[in-house]
């Protein structure tokens, strides 16, 4: 255990190199539509939060919405590619949530 204590020691804060990030995690690894992709990431999350409240299956959730239950559960599982944002949207709505959209169009910063 001692040893354990010892290596956790020797870990300078020099080693580590600290980065803030932008706030869109797509951004910050360089993928291309990384707006887009946090908006799919955001809108999945709520939905999966709104299936989790109502306590509802994928099959549960099909009957309610009418999506099929294959597509809840890539949502689930956040294989989002498939999905539009006003998709997403009306998945919401018929799920008893209210949506609302800010955009903001500024220039890209050169770095």
């Amino acid at each position: 255990m001692a040893k354990n204590r010892m290596e956790k020691k020797d870990l300078k804060t020099d080693d580590l190199e600290i980065m803030r990030g932008s706030g869109n995690v797509f951004r910050d690894l360089g993928r291309p539509n990384a707006d887009l992709e946090q908006a799919r990431a955001m809108l999945a999350a709520r939905i999966v939060k709104a299936l989790d409240k109502k306590k509802l299956t994928a099959r549960a959730a099909e009957k309610l919405t009418g999506v099929a239950h294959t597509d809840l559960s890539r949502i689930r599982n956040a294989k989002l590619e498939r999905f539009t944002l006003d998709r997403m949207i009306t998945i919401l709505g018929k799920l008893d949530q209210d949506v609302e959209v800010s955009v903001s169009v500024v220039p890209r910063s050169a770095a």
